[in-house]
């Protein structure tokens, strides 16, 4: 079976989140999947944007409850 194609479009770089010491940064961006509807992405990033890692993609919605969320949650709650 071959491997299936896919297309990814940036539309837009929101921000940096971490870099690790390959040199890739892990971004929140809005990014259109195959032609699809865009959505908010967080994944890791190679510098010139043309490799990806595995990451996770919300709707606008999603992300919505997502930040109500991290609004009542203490981000250094569990921090050693």
């Amino acid at each position: 079976m071959a491997k299936q194609e896919f297309t990814f479009e940036i539309v837009k770089h929101i921000g940096v989140l971490s870099t690790n010491k390959s040199n890739w940064n892990r971004e929140l961006n809005v990014v259109r999947w195959n032609n699809g509807r865009p959505k908010f992405d967080v994944r890791d990033w190679s510098p010139e944007h043309d490799k990806m890692g595995k990451g996770i993609s919300f709707t606008g919605e999603e992300l919505a409850v997502l930040k109500e969320l991290l609004d009542e949650t203490d981000p250094y709650e569990y921090d050693e």
